[in-house]
């Protein structure tokens, strides 16, 4: 998963109408448990002992893991905010995997209900996707035109005590997913001299970068070479950067040049 040197902040922000959000870009990494930022659960039985229940994965790359405690059989449902109503040309993509010493495998199901409190009103988004290795699968579906309101994904195990967990969850356009993938991908750091930004990535290829001051000026702009960029001539202060992939993905952030 991610290691975190000293990161831009990505300058991504959604609409939302009545409080509801017209994309997600979640990866839990702020998250201390569920509930939290407007993420709910339900499970469809408490029995068991322990009894299901979600955890938090990890330390600054976080994801959210469900258990299913003493429960055979269990089905974990974890609950988006509220979305505006899909109107059919958005895609959600997530991660998951089964988690480290698990004590058996599971399914994961996206869909979308109209009740956060009834779990009846589930409809799949497609077919459920098995979690039988620690590697984390890459899964994307599209959302089709609906009244329903809120993006659930169904955990089922199929043992006791399994444990699952999902991580980067980004709903939105096809285009703004391209993006949000790429700035939660991207990382980058200053070298202690403050000479260089260094980039690193595992699924994306930096190609150049456009750096602007904090009034919005252009400074500078170049290609990366050896995934590096040279801001030797940059003054001290705080700078907008625009990041280009070669594969037309962009990403916004800032840094701070000492």
């Amino acid at each position: 998963m991610k290691k975190i040197l000293s990161l831009g902040i990505a300058l991504l922000g959604f609409l939302q109408a009545n409080a509801q959000l017209s994309a997600i870009n979640e990866n839990f990494n702020s998250f201390s448990g569920i509930p939290e930022n407007g993420w709910t659960g339900k499970f469809s039985s408490m029995a068991g002992t322990p009894p299901p229940m979600f955890l938090i994965a990890g330390d600054e790359d976080r994801a959210i893991q469900t258990y299913a405690g003493g429960v055979p059989n269990a089905d974990i449902y974890l609950i988006s905010p509220e979305i505006v109503a899909p109107d059919g040309s958005k895609t959600l993509s997530f991660q998951a995997a089964k988690s480290e010493g698990s004590a058996g495998n599971g399914t994961i199901e996206a869909g979308l209900v109209s009740d956060p409190n009834d779990m009846s009103t589930f409809v799949s988004l497609g077919t459920a996707t098995s979690l039988s290795s620690e590697d984390y699968q890459n899964i994307t579906v599209n959302v089709p035109s609906s009244t329903s309101t809120y993006i659930v994904f169904k955990f089922h195990s199929v043992a006791p005590h399994t444990a699952m967990q999902i991580d980067n969850v980004v709903y939105g356009s096809a285009m703004a997913v391209s993006e949000i993938n790429a700035s939660s991908d991207i990382k980058f750091a200053i070298t202690s001299d403050n000479s260089t930004i260094q980039f690193i990535s595992k699924n994306y290829t930096v190609n150049g970068v456009q750096i602007y001051s904090a009034n919005g000026q252009k400074i500078t702009n170049g290609k990366v070479n050896n995934n590096t960029f040279n801001i030797s001539t940059l003054k001290t202060g705080i700078y907008f950067i625009v990041i280009e992939t070669t594969n037309g993905a962009v990403v916004k952030s800032k840094f701070l040049k000492k």
